[in-house]
């Protein structure tokens, strides 16, 4: 949705680093308001020329525009999926911005599910030594903590699952949620046995929302939380809330099929993010969260 906007003048900081990231002058004529998203303002600044996406927030959260202009930097260079390209971000004032490239977006073709599994699989071919990211970065606005680990059960003990359990407790959620989640910390060695994943590139909020397809039907992702992990971590956030469909997933296993047990670690890896929607948006999540924790405990007996 589009809401036209006057007034260009709060906006000459942006274009003035727009411009000097750019290399080309660019004084907006137009700035139209974006709806959509639930965290930041967002804008198109176009001068009837070139246009560009740009998200606002208060000046303290620069750094998630940074590490999401990061995030976008590295899934590009793999050249496997198209991301908008991360202009430039900084602070003015009171708030903090990221300019991103302008993708007019239009409607999947019927081969556009089967080129994004494809895309997937390739860029998750983009492999580090260790589990993590060089950054800490966020999950919606949750922040994410991507210390490196070499173990892939310490990872997401530590930097994932335990780290939402604390927050929940931090926001009220005892009792029986984290009698469970204190449980399962226990178990995720048990649950992830014999399953040694490379540390792949991935997007980490592989939701419907963040995927689109651009005016020529070619798959766009966007909004990512990027870490280095389990590829299937990825797949599993694809399940969690729907919209993805089996020429995706066919287009995916065709090119690097997903070994034994992704149905029981699909149910490990979405609960982190179950988890953090219960701390994001309160109660409607508590008992997904409780189901979640009890399928997988009893799968261990």
């Amino acid at each position: 949705m589009v809401q036209v906007m006057t007034g260009t003048d709060s906006y000459a900081p942006i274009a003035e680093e727009i411009a000097r990231a750019t290399g080309h002058p660019f004084v907006p004529t137009r700035v139209d308001a974006l709806r959509g998203g639930c965290i930041n303002e967002a804008v198109c600044l176009t001068d009837g020329v070139r246009r560009f996406f740009v998200k606002r927030n208060r000046a303290d959260l620069a750094p998630m525009f940074q590490a999401e202009a990061e995030g976008l930097a590295a899934i590009r260079a793999t050249g496997a999926i198209r991301v908008p390209e991360p202009i430039c971000t900084a602070i003015v004032g009171q708030r903090s911005w990221l300019a991103l490239e302008y993708l007019d977006l239009g409607r999947a073709l019927p081969d556009s599910d089967r080129r994004l599994g494809a895309g997937l699989a390739a860029m998750h071919r983009s492999t580090d030594q260790a589990f993590g990211w060089r950054r800490d970065n966020t999950i919606g606005s949750t922040p994410q903590i991507n210390q490196r680990c070499a173990s892939w059960v310490d990872f997401w003990s530590r930097n994932r699952l335990g780290h939402q359990l604390r927050l929940a407790e931090a926001n009220g959620w005892n009792g029986a949620l984290r009698a469970r989640g204190e449980r399962l910390l226990e178990k995720i060695p048990a649950l992830l046995d014999g399953h040694q994943p490379i540390p792949s590139l991935v997007h980490g909020d592989l939701w419907g929302g963040n995927v689109a397809c651009d005016a020529d039907g070619e798959p766009v992702v966007f909004d990512p939380a990027v870490y280095y992990g389990d590829r299937e971590t990825d797949l599993a956030m694809t399940e969690l809330f729907g919209g993805f469909g089996s020429d995706f997933y066919a287009a995916y296993n065709d090119l690097w099929p997903l070994p034994q047990g992704y149905p029981v670690r699909r149910d490990l890896y979405n609960l982190y993010h179950v988890l953090n929607h219960l701390n994001l948006f309160g109660g409607g999540y508590f008992a997904q969260s409780k189901r979640l924790a009890d399928r997988l405990l009893s799968e261990l007996g």
